[in-house]
């Protein structure tokens, strides 16, 4: 290994290093090989190497393992071309679910805290080459783009790298990251991060040199974000959301410093995070522990309203992208990018007594959350690392409309017939309809709140004469499936 990068890195370039282009990169790919990628949060993945893959003349098998979300060259190119058989943990685009859903593409879900270790130690692939996107690049390291991600430990695990150095993206960047991995186990001890905006890493990634295969130079922008105006409805899960809080804040005196929040990625989460301007938290400071960085975290930050924001993704529309370029620096004082591995934690987001608030397609009504597939069946992107907070966080709260479709769906139902996060799982739910706190509830009790407090009117007299039936069988959680299942229908 070379010696570390001195900063501020002011080249892209730094050594005599093997450049390539993007045909002669895909070429060298074996036709069924295991391709690790850098990407999370439709940032910071490669580009040109994919879409050369996507153009080649062989019959490819890829098995391909990305952290996150990922761009179209991945995620619509590459597996619109029939070039991979298995896949994991993450999509996005409808050419990606149709060939999960034909299962012409294996899908493996993983939670996004665990999935380095389970590439590198757990032997879910056998790693080949990874394939990564960095601003600047020399012998034994590069600085990441705009995510993290699994990249240190997907370039640990395997045998060869290929860096596409990006100069789209600002070498100011770097000022971002904090690149910390954990030991390995078993000698894996705590990892020494105090609070969440400090930092304990370095800006780079460190690699063997004898590793790199090449370096192939792109301009290209990333598949930013674009988030809808917040709905009637957001601003009422918004306004729900921040009553629920205010009384958090006065119950309990572990928020009596901080409140340290987490959100999913989306249009409501990005809405939930904007209308926190609106919530008093006193002379408590305002923390943002999570995956990832949206425009609604940016604006909180140019309001002096947060006083930290640690993620390891910047998944931005273009307007805050732009924005975040163009200040880089400036963020940097109180915004931190760490690998997934750190920033989704277990042990972390608990140190930090994180409000955990993440949505979901479907609540049953006994608490049980299905956060990936419709009707129990059809795939839609991945759990990501939506079980990584809601299982360790102080506080988890499932925020979600009560209804789609115009009205015409209920998004709470009988029972799900997919269980991504259990009853043990999530502590309050919270719809325009109001906030249902089940914990310490028995089932029962969990589904009357449910029922009462966050269910539309159009479809709550028929959730609770359901509830009423099945009530009159001497059963601790009680089901007719039968019926339930008429709701999907």
């Amino acid at each position: 290994m070379t010696e570390a990068p001195e900063y501020p890195v002011e080249e892209r370039l730094h050594g005599d290093l093997p450049l390539t282009d993007a045909d002669a990169a895909a070429a060298s790919i074996d036709a069924d090989a295991t391709l690790l990628t850098s990407g999370f949060g439709s940032v910071g993945y490669p580009k040109a190497i994919p879409l050369a893959l996507a153009e080649d003349n062989r019959d490819l098998s890829l098995t391909l393992v990305s952290s996150g979300k990922v761009g179209e060259e991945i995620d619509v190119d590459l597996m619109a071309a029939d070039a991979v058989d298995r896949r994991m943990s993450y999509q996005s685009s409808e050419v990606a679910r149709e060939l999960t859903a034909r299962r012409e593409v294996a899908f493996s879900d993983r939670n996004a805290s665990s999935l380095g270790d389970d590439v590198q130690y757990g032997g879910v692939v056998d790693p080949d080459v990874a394939v990564v996107e960095a601003v600047a690049v020399g012998e034994g390291w590069f600085v990441p783009s705009t995510s993290l991600g699994q990249v240190p430990a997907f370039v640990d695990a395997a045998d060869r790298l290929y860096v596409e150095l990006n100069r789209h993206q600002p070498l100011a960047l770097q000022s971002l990251h904090d690149v910390y991995r954990p030991e390995a186990p078993p000698n894996r001890g705590p990892i020494p991060l105090a609070g969440p905006g400090d930092r304990i890493g370095d800006r780079h990634v460190s690699f063997d040199p004898e590793k790199l295969a090449g370096v192939v130079e792109t301009d290209s922008a990333d598949a930013t974000y674009t988030f809808r105006d917040p709905t009637d409805d957001d601003l009422a899960i918004a306004a729900n959301l921040r009553n629920f809080l205010r009384g958090e804040m006065a119950r309990s005196s572990v928020f009596d410093e901080a409140l340290t929040l987490q959100f999913g990625v989306g249009s409501l989460g990005n809405a939930l995070m904007g209308e926190l301007a609106d919530l008093d938290v006193g002379d408590r400071d305002l923390i943002y522990f999570g995956e990832l960085v949206q425009d609604g975290l940016l604006d909180l930050l140019d309001d002096g309203r947060l006083t930290a924001a640690s993620a390891t993704s910047l998944a931005l529309t273009d307007e805050g992208q732009q924005r975040l370029f163009e200040h880089a620096e400036r963020y940097a004082e109180d915004v931190v990018l760490r690998p997934a591995d750190v920033s989704n934690h277990p042990g972390l987001i608990d140190r930090f007594g994180v409000v955990a608030v993440n949505s979901a397609v479907e609540v049953d009504i006994y608490g049980n959350v299905n956060s990936t597939h419709v009707a129990g069946e059809r795939m839609l992107n991945g759990v990501g690392g939506s079980a990584d907070f809601n299982r360790n966080a102080l506080v988890t709260v499932c925020a979600l409309p009560s209804t789609l479709n115009g009205g015409e769906i209920s998004r709470i139902v009988p029972m799900s017939f997919h269980v991504d996060h259990t009853e043990h799982d999530v502590d309050v739910f919270v719809t325009e309809q109001g906030v249902a706190d089940v914990r310490g509830r028995s089932p029962v009790e969990r589904a009357e709140l449910i029922v009462e407090n966050c269910a539309h009117p159009s479809f709550a007299p028929e959730l609770r004469a359901y509830l009423d039936d099945v009530c009159e069988r001497e059963h601790h959680i009680p089901h007719d499936v039968e019926r339930a299942a008429e709701w999907f229908e």
